[in-house]
């Protein structure tokens, strides 16, 4: 087991979720992707779209619903300062995660996470969870409480 996937497991099991990471043998990387290995609606996958802030340096983290599209100057203003492309360094750095298996929990460093509404709609979402081909299932409530995402308004 991974590194990445086991810090995943390990938030889990220390909110006290019995949840198991789900292994899909065709990969994950796109929320289609993803839908179509777990059998859900595309908004159910819960997708973790990071950006840059211009002001801070840091990485920021979205969770959106799979269907949906971040909106660049609103994320810009929810996050109260110009938002720029992130690089593969900072989000390994900052959050321990390769781009096509960032999990909206388990980061190494905390970061600030913003949630998409329509998450919210379904009994269970679906994650990353640390790499391009496992996901986890989960209540919305509880991904949101563990991302410790503020819901805003950010998508197209």
């Amino acid at each position: 087991m991974s590194k990445s996937l086991k810090r995943v497991t390990r938030t889990l099991a220390d909110a006290g979720l019995k949840i198991e990471p789900l292994e899909m043998p065709g990969g994950t990387r796109t929320a289609r992707d993803a839908a179509q290995a777990a059998g859900c609606h595309l908004d159910q996958i819960a997708k973790s779209i990071i950006f840059r802030g211009e002001q801070t340096g840091e990485a920021i983290l979205f969770v959106t619903a799979g269907g949906h599209q971040v909106d660049a100057e609103k994320a810009s203003t929810l996050a109260g300062e110009p938002l720029g492309k992130v690089d593969a360094t900072l989000i390994r750095s900052q959050t321990g995660f390769a781009i096509g298996g960032v999990s909206p929990v388990g980061h190494l460093s905390p970061i600030r996470a913003f949630w998409d509404p329509r998450l919210s709609q379904f009994d269970v979402v679906f994650a990353a969870a640390g790499t391009p081909r496992h996901i986890f299932p989960i209540a919305p409530d509880d991904l949101q409480r563990l991302s410790t995402a503020q819901t805003g308004d950010f998508t197209a």
